[in-house]
């Protein structure tokens, strides 16, 4: 059975883009997410100062992997080697950089099993925040459908067909969530 409110057709949007750009959010997050591998993403939050404005890393030199544990960064200004140098030791990778005069290296160590086991908690963990984020829109959705029926605005059957529609856009997010979670928790895991 269609719907034909505007209103109800607006509540849905929402809580189809919130939810959208949850998973969104929390799938950016896991990508710099170190994973014993060199990945380039770890660096994408990391902002230089670059004559006077924060500039991303990948905006002033080439960000490359050389091998599967060391990503090179070559400025494309040799006299911000110092100002990488330095921002990356204030960032707290976890990683120390080397700078050769000409680049600066970063050599992402082997993962011990513990730092393993930490990195999945911190997955599970912002799984988990995502899932509280999709269900505070739930309620939002749920309350807004309320004050509809409650207006007279929607009948007791087109309010009962409306909670189905977004109980199925919310449920469909969580196993976006719990897919995104599993995938990246495997990666870690994999020696």
């Amino acid at each position: 059975m269609a719907i034909e409110n505007e209103q109800y057709e607006m509540i849905m949007m929402e809580t189809m883009e919130k939810t959208e750009k949850t998973v969104s959010v929390l799938n950016s997050e896991y990508v710099t997410i170190r994973a014993g591998r060199a990945n380039p993403h770890i660096l994408d939050k990391v902002q230089v100062d670059y004559y006077g404005t924060p500039t991303p890393i990948n905006q002033v030199g080439n960000v490359t992997v050389t091998d599967g544990r060391c990503l090179v960064i070559s400025p494309w200004d040799a006299s911000m080697l110092k100002v990488i140098e330095k921002q990356l030791l204030a960032e707290n990778l976890g990683i120390t950089p080397t700078n050769d005069g000409k680049v600066i290296r970063l050599v992402f160590p082997a993962l011990t099993e513990e730092r393993r086991k930490e990195i999945v908690k911190q997955i599970k963990k912002m799984a988990e925040d995502a899932k509280v984020a999709v269900r505070n829109v739930r309620r939002d959705s749920m309350d807004a459908l309320k004050k509809m029926k409650n207006n007279k605005e929607l009948s007791e059957d087109e309010h009962a067909v409306c909670e189905k529609e977004i109980d199925k856009v919310i449920s469909e997010s969580v196993d976006k969530i719990e897919k995104l979670s599993a995938e990246k928790e495997k990666d870690v895991m994999s020696v």
